[in-house]
């Protein structure tokens, strides 16, 4: 089928607003899309049906069966799959005019400067405090615009930071809303989220990539927009530069990107040493080896276990656990990131114990 961009965009282009010069914008654009899930799919999505030129995605983590409720373009055959090779294949069916890749590699800070250098705008489709930084940072440091977007129950908050201003300013960004990373706020895996949220700040994402693109309408700059679904309520917060000038900025976060790691545990790649299998579990719950292995869980909420456990903990009381030197542990979550930070805590405190994290947690035994 031989399709024009007028024939597909015609309804885009028939916005005087938008037009066929607004579109040629679009189709020239380039950008990076960081996280494929609740958020970071829709985005992608929405964004090349829009019209846009070239989209990267970037996200390491497979597809799990709690992520179908809200990450709605994969199905149930798609778990295992990496999500931004899923995506990907699934934006390259529906339109001709995007030229959609894909990483499964972690953003890194030794690494994005040179990630972003090639894109228009850089849009956070993440839930990882330590990332969203990391990306603000960077595009402090490269001039680049962030289209930032988080979740928290039935919140959600979006801004677009690092715009160009007039007289060589550019607007605030995540420190000037959010200075100090928080270390005690759970993603939406700790703390649960609500379907329609995801694809509503999703959206509010990419209605702001279009206007910083075609010029149409006025961005989110300095202020931040909270949403509260239950309640219907929306504000905007004004936001205000904690630097006298885009320069003092870029040496303030030059500083604090030298010194600070960014690490998220889980990007990190894990030590196989450290890890045990669903298959390799199974057999230690045969009785008469059960008894040489304590299970610790790192599950606060009420969960159902396929095997008993031991122990429950959190993980900020995590060192606090009495260690049995004769006996070896395995630490159990959901997804299996939380209880290998466990063991990383753990091992550096008690080396010689056998100290185990289940690969892919509870939702994937």
């Amino acid at each position: 089928m031989n399709l024009t961009k007028e024939q597909f965009f015609k309804r885009q282009i028939t916005l005087s607003e938008i037009s066929k010069e607004g579109q040629e914008k679009l189709l020239k654009s380039k950008i990076l899309v960081v996280g494929c899930g609740g958020l970071g799919s829709p985005i992608a999505v929405y964004l090349a049906m829009s019209g846009v030129g070239e989209i990267h995605l970037i996200d390491f983590d497979t597809i799990a069966i709690t992520n179908l409720h809200r990450q709605v373009f994969y199905r149930l055959d798609d778990i295992g799959k990496y999500k931004s090779e899923v995506l990907a294949n699934f934006i390259k069916q529906r339109t001709p005019f995007t030229k959609v890749t894909f990483s499964i590699k972690p953003v890194q800070k030794e690494t994005v400067l040179n990630l972003i250098n090639e894109f228009d705008i850089i849009v956070d489709g993440t839930d990882s405090l330590p990332t969203k930084y990391l990306l603000n940072d960077a595009c402090v440091l490269k001039n680049k615009p962030l289209v930032y977007g988080s979740l928290y129950k039935f919140d959600g908050y979006v801004a677009t930071f690092n715009v160009p201003q007039k007289e060589e300013k550019f607007s605030c960004n995540l420190r000037d809303a959010f200075p100090v990373m928080a270390t005690d706020i759970p993603n939406c895996e700790e703390a649960g989220t609500l379907n329609p949220i995801v694809g509503m700040i999703a959206l509010q994402q990419v209605n702001e990539v279009i206007k910083l693109i075609t010029g149409v309408g006025k961005p989110l700059v300095n202020q931040l927009l909270i949403y509260n679904s239950l309640q219907n309520l929306q504000l905007k917060m004004k936001l205000k530069s904690a630097d006298i000038c885009h320069l003092e900025r870029k040496r303030r976060i030059s500083k604090i990107f030298s010194k600070e790691t960014y690490f998220d545990v889980g990007c990190e790649i894990q030590n196989p040493d450290w890890l045990i299998s669903k298959e390799k579990m199974n057999t230690i719950l045969v009785k008469e080896k059960r008894s040489q292995y304590q299970i610790i869980s790192l599950i606060q909420k009420e969960q159902n276990y396929p095997f008993s456990v031991n122990e429950k903990v959190s993980i900020k009381n995590i060192e606090s656990i009495t260690i049995d030197p004769k006996k070896e542990y395995i630490f159990v979550c959901k997804k299996g990131i939380t209880s290998y930070k466990a063991v990383k805590i753990l091992k550096e405190k008690y080396p010689s114990i056998k100290m185990l994290s289940l690969i892919g947690g509870i939702l994937n035994y």
